[in-house]
């Protein structure tokens, strides 16, 4: 065996000395340092969340009208031409700029309300899309050359009597518009059935109008809520009364009659006496909504979505089939279906067309459920529910109380957001990447309203 060295043997006495003195060392100042760490209150972290101000606007769907607002320089530079459609939701420019409070989408335009900005100027209505009716207001580059579109928001000019005035709501139809404000409604566009709510002028030309009408009150009671149907316009006052005018070949104004008016007229039949918190109408099929959670119906019935063997109602008529579904918080009427949601979540659906019941089933004459397990409810997420919903003519939403939005239906142009052009027979999640806040259908392109996570 070979002997060490007593030179060497006592340098590796010293190193392990040291070793261990610095060892003793280290865990006596890192004992002190725990105590310290133990008695010291944790660190808070801010990551810095977005306020509850912070709104945000995606639009999708067909492009080519300009309704998506999303035209801009940098696009411009990019492409030789606007793209046709977007079938996934685009983040509007627009809605960094302004705080949007409400948005309307119409047959080929989109209106918003914002509120007014210091810094960009008073306007508190934007408008983009087909303007051919000047439903959007009056735009020219030049005197006597009005645009038909407009590829981004444009400011409407909208004559109030007082500056502070407030935009509380918006509807918009095929070629019409209304604003809601704390002075009254203000009605654009094209008045032809007397959806203005103003006497119908002979070989009127609406391209290029600066004709804005204003209904204060209805008979001295202040318009609550507005909704437009194809060419008609209907408003609910404060006392819950629905009152209507335009276009009524398929009694759609509910006056017991099929004749058009610009009056603004009581709607007759069983919601008389009621007290109306909502009408819905994206065609000629009306759905009205009490404060007990009863569901009304009037206007085009011919696949049986309001009454079954009665092509149209005239009058506004209680939907029996609808009692067994529950107390029903929110209503949405499409061109040849009906859907109602209660306050369970359940979401139900009847008449026409994608239904959301699987490409087996077309038509149904009595109000069946869309299974909860499509809105993401299960076992892991068991308090997953629907809060409201929302339809075009041929194309379905509803929004959950997470913030998700799910579109089914016709998907003309990529409306419904999904990444492609084909129809949808289920509800299906949108990947947008904001909570939605509110969703409005257009008859080919959506826009909705988010805020960030």
């Amino acid at each position: 065996m070979a002997k060490i060295s007593p030179l060497l043997k006592c340098k590796t006495e010293f190193v392990i000395g040291c070793s261990s003195l610095l060892n003793q060392r280290y865990f006596s100042v890192q004992s002190i340092l725990n105590k310290k760490k133990l008695n010291d209150p944790l660190p808070v972290f801010d990551y810095g969340a977005h306020s509850e101000r912070v709104r945000r606007v995606y639009a999708w769907g067909v492009a080519e009208t300009g309704a998506l607002g999303n035209y801009t320089a940098k696009l411009r530079e990019k492409m030789k031409r606007l793209a046709e459609f977007y079938h996934h939701p685009i983040r509007l420019n627009f809605g960094q700029l302004y705080k949007v409070l409400d948005l309307a989408c119409g047959y080929g335009f989109t209106a918003f309300a914002v509120e007014p900005d210091l810094l960009r100027g008073p306007h508190k209505v934007f408008g983009c899309g087909v303007n051919t009716d000047s439903q959007i207001g009056y735009h020219a580059p030049r005197r006597d050359h009005p645009l038909a579109i407009l590829l981004n928001p444009a400011p409407i000019e909208i004559p109030f009597k007082d500056v502070k005035s407030k935009v509380t709501g918006l509807a918009a139809g095929r070629a019409h518009l209304l604003v809601l404000t704390d002075e009254g409604v203000f009605t654009l566009g094209n008045n032809a059935y007397g959806q203005c709510g103003r006497p119908v002028i002979e070989d009127e030309k609406y391209m290029g109008s600066r004709n804005i009408h204003c209904i204060r009150d209805v008979f001295g009671a202040k318009i609550r809520s507005v909704a437009c149907g194809q060419d008609h316009s209907m408003f609910i006052t404060q006392n819950g009364e629905v009152y209507a005018c335009g276009w009524n070949a398929d009694g759609q104004t509910a006056q017991n009659h099929f004749q058009s008016h610009f009056e603004l007229r009581k709607v007759t039949g069983d919601i008389e006496g009621e007290e109306i918190v909502k009408v819905s109408s994206a065609g000629d099929c009306v759905l009205a909504l009490n404060n007990k959670g009863e569901v009304f119906g009037w206007g085009n019935s011919e696949y049986g979505q309001l009454e079954a063997d009665i092509l149209q109602l005239s009058t506004s008529k209680y939907i029996k089939s609808t009692e067994a579904l529950g107390k029903i918080v929110d209503i949405a009427a499409g061109g040849s279906f009906c859907m109602v949601l209660n306050d369970q979540g359940q979401v139900y659906v009847w008449g026409y067309g994608i239904l959301g019941k699987g490409p087996k089933v077309e038509k149904s004459v009595q109000p069946t459920e869309i299974p909860p397990i499509l809105f993401g409810k299960n076992e892991f997420q068991p308090n997953m529910k629907v809060t409201s919903v929302a339809c075009g003519l041929h194309h379905l939403a509803a929004l959950t109380n997470s913030g998700d939005l799910y579109t089914w239906g016709h998907n003309r142009g990529g409306c419904l957001g999904l990444g492609h052009e084909n129809d949808q027979y289920f509800p299906f999640k949108v990947a947008i990447g904001a909570v939605t806040l509110k969703v409005s259908c257009g008859v080919d392109h959506t826009v909705a309203l988010c805020k960030p996570y």
